[in-house]
């Protein structure tokens, strides 16, 4: 049985090294078949002989993904349950709880419920720490916990939870769960719509259309799209989507690769909505792929005015392949470029320095392009906005906020003191500014900045050579002195800070379609964006109209 099973895993690994090589298969047939053979003897020699008992499927499936981290991050190998997740976020379709959870310290934390699906339903709440699925104790669970709350519809499923230290218990009943691409859409205004667009799937280019020709009859003669913290998606619903705006047979974006049948040229093919209605585009730094393809697009060609922050850039094309036993490998295949010849791509995965680390154009190594009506745009990675604003720029102790769960841990623990807020705006100022600082010093949290954590593996590095006695003092004063920096730099950004804890806050009262209609009536870059489209002189002149 066992060796069936090394077998098994080993025709899985040369199904994907055979698609994986592609074109360069062909040209060097000795090299990559003598690899595979030294690859497939070694798995066997160890499987066969190894002290302990092996699981050869977990072994392949860390060999086969470190392998392709060497790469990218966008090239992964997905085994059977990994490719279930994909085609939900390709599809925007599944039958499971309707929220949003993620382990995290071996915790799995509900980071929000969809309003009015199975989670809400059942009472689950952003931050709530779900601990057993069924009769599986998660403590002891090292598998994807996130598989135990899929099923058939109507499937009741048992859970036991974590609130604010107390235990309780509800059960779920599986639904089928839609993710809308346009989650919001609205008029800020009598004359100006506002579109949120939040993932690139099978229906967005559907959902953007019907938003734009509803706002359109509802009155609104200029729009804005916002694209802020879209990841992307789908390559052809970019094009659809900018063929909403654009007429037909327009280039959108083409792809480069060294393999001759990833050259692409991606054109748009249907009769356009609106070629004229004033368009602003919002995006900020974690807007990437299918976003880019929109904003730079539609930048290139003169069509709309891109506000906000330089993009994600993320200009890489990944096409997944299906291999054997209902996995799958997402393989880069090719590079983006926009119409003016702009590649998307921020970093360069083929040079690292140092550290191992992928290495960015420096602005001094931009080159110049010319849009359709002559402006200069550059590449660089990412699409610069015409008109920046500091508001969408990220900071590193923001970065820090966010990834450590700062934000959204204070505004749990708000939630519950607050309980009658409801459809109310929360109003923080110096105090709850305070209260927030003081609370990050109850939780003992720590920014785990890039300069902390060198100075931390620095004084590990010292335990282990036993000097660190020697150097304690030095440490102390350098980390204090650090700390100190890093709590003037939140004061320094003490205003965006508590935006972001209202926004925060704001969700967990009114779900986040009642974050986006405060946003229509408060958000600066969304005023900024309307001022804009409502000053026809300014909007002109940036396009050179």
């Amino acid at each position: 049985m066992k060796r069936f099973i090394q077998k098994k895993y080993i025709l899985t690994f040369l199904a994907s090294a055979f698609l994986f090589a592609g074109v360069s298969f062909k040209e060097d047939f000795f090299e990559i078949a003598k690899q595979i053979e030294i690859f497939t003897t070694l798995f066997k020699t160890v499987n066969m002989n190894y002290v302990d008992e092996t699981n050869p499927a977990e072994l392949m499936d860390k060999s086969i993904k470190s392998m392709l981290a060497d790469l990218d991050p966008y090239t992964v190998y997905f085994n059977e349950q990994d490719v279930a997740k994909f085609k939900i976020n390709n599809t925007g379709e599944y039958t499971g709880i309707g929220a949003m959870i993620n382990r995290k310290e071996g915790k799995l934390i509900v980071r929000e419920a969809y309003k009015n699906y199975p989670a809400d339903k059942a009472g689950l709440k952003a931050g709530d720490e779900i601990i057993q699925i069924g009769d599986v104790n998660l403590i002891d669970f090292k598998e994807d916990a996130s598989q135990l709350l899929k099923g058939s519809k109507n499937a009741k499923i048992d859970i036991k939870y974590k609130r604010q230290g107390e235990l309780k218990s509800t059960q779920l009943i599986l639904d089928e769960v839609e993710l809308n691409a346009v989650p919001y859409f609205g008029k800020i205004d009598d004359k100006t719509g506002y579109i949120v667009l939040s993932q690139f799937n099978a229906k967005a280019s559907t959902e953007t259309k019907q938003a734009l020709e509803k706002l359109k009859e509802q009155g609104a003669t200029q729009i804005i799209l916002d694209l802020r913290g879209n990841p992307g998606g789908l390559l052809g619903e970019a094009v659809n989507i900018c063929n909403l705006f654009v007429p037909n047979n327009e280039t959108i974006v083409t792809t480069k690769s060294h393999i001759a049948k990833h050259n692409n040229t991606y054109k748009t093919s249907r009769n356009p909505i609106d070629t004229e209605i004033p368009l602003a585009i919002i995006v900020d730094g974690k807007s990437a792929s299918a976003s880019e393809i929109v904003a730079g697009a539609l930048q290139d060609l003169d069509r709309a005015v891109i506000i906000g922050s330089r993009s994600f850039g993320k200009g890489l094309v990944q096409r997944p392949l299906d291999l054997s036993y209902g996995t799958q490998l997402k393989v880069t295949i090719s590079r983006y470029y926009t119409p003016s010849g702009r590649c998307i791509q921020a970093l360069d995965y083929s040079k690292k320095d140092a550290n191992g680390k992928a290495i960015r154009t420096e602005s001094k190594n931009y080159n110049a392009f010319k849009t359709r009506k002559g402006r200069t745009v550059y590449d660089g990675g990412g699409i610069q906005p015409d008109i920046e604003l500091e508001e969408t720029k990220t900071t590193s102790i923001i970065e820090a906020l966010e990834k450590n769960d700062a934000i959204f841990n204070y505004a749990t623990a708000y939630y519950y003191k607050n309980p009658s807020l409801g459809d109310k705006i929360p109003v923080l100022g110096d105090a709850e500014f305070a209260a927030f600082k003081n609370f990050l010093k109850t939780q003992n949290f720590s920014f785990d900045t890039k300069t902390e954590l060198a100075l931390k593996e620095t004084m590990q590095q010292a335990k282990k050579e036993k000097i660190d006695a020697t150097i304690k003092v030095q440490y102390d004063n350098l980390l204090a002195s650090l700390q100190k920096a890093e709590e003037l730099e939140m004061d320094k950004n003490k205003t965006e800070i508590l935006n972001l804890l209202r926004d925060e806050i704001i969700k967990r009262f009114q779900y986040k379609e009642g974050l986006y209609l405060f946003y229509t009536k408060n958000n600066s870059e969304i005023k900024k964006a309307s001022q804009l489209l409502s000053n026809t002189t300014e909007y002109n002149q940036i396009l050179k109209k």
